[in-house]
């Protein structure tokens, strides 16, 4: 099956997913609001959008940055696509705004999609993504060999917003684990461990990870180049706590990591990789590096 398809938002993550949609075969358009990133999206042979570009598609795609954007695109998509075609949206934002999209879409006869992903930029352009997905569960099924296009892993949860809230679960835990090897990693140095010699023994002990793995590879260089910055792992903190207290679950732990984050955030770590989390655990410990 080829789709006439249209990608909003080519940055780090969606620039891969939409190249790996038209390597399947698709006719894929795209548009952003950053010149650069359309231009690394036209050296991959994607083309700028038309002015038609969502009247035409089958399906629209789009991996955003936020709440905001989501809601003005989604309503925008919403307005425009004709009835019975797609929007698949893969960005992580709150269940509120999702399901004023989903509102939207309803009412203009759009079948909505929500297909959170779960990894990082580096994953996303070797098609490693997980994917979870919730809305129609007949449209997930007619989907699903374009979602494949992202991964090998796909999960439907249900046909409303939880695979929005599955993403934020997803990222607690990413970020607790940052904050996890921020105080193991400041007490092994607190007490004359090596860096190395902690990496290499965490990369092969009963912690390891996938996650750790992967982050073992740079951070015991201490090299802090992002795949995922403080400053978003912050908005994903703020959604996560946000959620929770709607569903009135505790989670300190979670509300103290983003504490830490902050701190981080103000101590000059925001482009960071979010395990700069280590960072201000070790300048709270004394430790200057």
């Amino acid at each position: 099956m080829t789709l006439s398809l249209h990608f909003i938002g080519v940055g780090k993550m969606g620039l891969p997913m939409a190249a790996h949609l038209q390597a399947a075969g698709h006719t894929v358009t795209v548009s952003d609001p950053d010149p650069a990133r359309l231009a690394l999206a036209a050296e991959r042979g994607l083309r700028p959008a038309g002015s038609d570009a969502l009247a035409r598609a089958d399906v629209v795609v789009s991996s955003l940055p936020h709440d905001a954007a989501l809601r003005n695109v989604g309503l925008a998509v919403a307005g425009a696509l004709r009835s019975g075609a797609v929007y698949v949206d893969t960005s992580t934002v709150s269940q509120r705004v999702s399901a004023e999209v989903a509102t939207a879409c309803a009412a203009a006869g759009v079948e909505y999609l929500r297909t959170t992903v779960s990894g990082n930029n580096h994953m996303a352009e070797a098609a490693q993504l997980t994917v979870m997905a919730s809305g129609p569960r007949a449209t997930h099924e007619r989907l699903l060999p374009l979602l494949r296009c992202w991964g090998p892993n796909h999960f439907y949860l249900g046909d409303g917003e939880q695979a929005r809230l599955m993403k934020l679960v997803v990222n607690l835990l990413i970020a607790q684990t940052s904050a996890m090897l921020a105080e193991g990693l400041t007490l092994g140095q607190k007490g004359g461990l090596g860096w190395e010699d902690m990496w290499a023994v965490l990369g092969a002990s009963a912690v390891a990870s996938p996650i750790l793995k992967a982050k073992a590879v740079q951070l015991s260089q201490r090299d802090f180049s992002p795949t995922f910055t403080v400053t978003q792992m912050n908005k994903d903190l703020d959604l996560i706590l946000a959620e929770a207290a709607a569903c009135e679950a505790p989670v300190p732990q979670t509300a103290a990591t983003r504490q830490l984050m902050a701190a981080a955030q103000a101590q000059g770590d925001a482009g960071d990789d979010y395990a700069a989390i280590i960072k201000a655990v070790e300048r709270s410990a004394g430790l200057a590096r």
